[in-house]
């Protein structure tokens, strides 16, 4: 493990021979934060990102037995589409998460049925005000163009998505480069949390990170790991 300081991006490197140890790894440290929570205020929120990369750490930490029925998770972003399409990531959470040990656990969703992505997003706000705030996990993923959570370096309201103070949970995305319309927690909510992790897989995605962490450079991914006040720790495997 190594921990980089770069521009106030602070983050701690956790490399891996492959992505099976990858996910045993990133699941243990997801259950020891979680398991804390619980024992420290009673309840533990988990916050996840979706897309199949995941899959592996979401199937090796639903097997690890803690207290799932005090655990309520939830999702990073989602597209604005229903559960039962083969995009949605709450389809691909409760297929690969919420089984076994930790088919116990509370699943709040992002999507709500609404007619415009402006009013799911308000409904969604609302909904989750009364979750147990701060999170205690946040799991982010990345994309090759720098982009995590849905905060895509086009998205018309990038600054927005972006901005640590916002008041807000839940908001809506429009970006080209996202395919549909989307979800997100906000900024705020995200680097507030206790443990975050960034879960990277493959030499492009290794190279994207270290493209953003370049010197000059201005991606999303970046964006958090310098509002967020304690080091984000990478998990990768090639």
């Amino acid at each position: 493990m190594a921990r980089e300081q770069l521009s106030g991006a602070a983050y701690a490197w956790n490399g891996f021979a492959d992505r099976q140890q990858l996910a045993a790894a990133l699941a243990g440290h997801v259950a020891a934060r979680l398991t804390k929570a619980i024992t420290d205020r009673g309840t533990a929120l988990l916050a996840v990102s979706g897309g199949t990369t995941p899959a592996k750490s979401f199937a090796a930490l639903s097997l690890i037995p803690i207290a799932w029925d005090k655990v309520t998770v939830t999702l990073v972003d989602e597209r604005f589409v229903p559960p039962s399409s083969p995009r949605s990531n709450a389809g691909l959470v409760a297929a690969n998460l919420l089984q076994n040990k930790a088919a116990a656990a509370r699943f709040v969703p992002l999507y709500h049925e609404a007619a415009t992505i402006e009013d799911a997003a308000t409904s969604d706000s609302e909904a989750l005000q009364s979750l147990p705030w701060p999170l205690d996990v946040v799991v982010l993923g990345m994309g090759a163009d720098g982009h995590t959570a849905s905060f895509f370096p086009d998205a018309g309201n990038l600054a927005e998505l972006i901005d640590p103070s916002s008041p807000r949970i839940v908001l809506p995305v429009h970006a080209q480069s996202a395919g549909e319309p989307r979800l997100t927690l906000s900024m705020a909510r995200i680097v507030a949390a206790g443990f975050i992790a960034l879960h990277i897989e493959g030499e492009d995605k290794r190279i994207a990170f270290d493209g953003a962490m370049g010197a000059g450079m201005k991606k999303p991914i970046r964006n958090v790991l310098e509002a967020a006040p304690i080091p984000v720790e990478v998990f990768w495997a090639p």
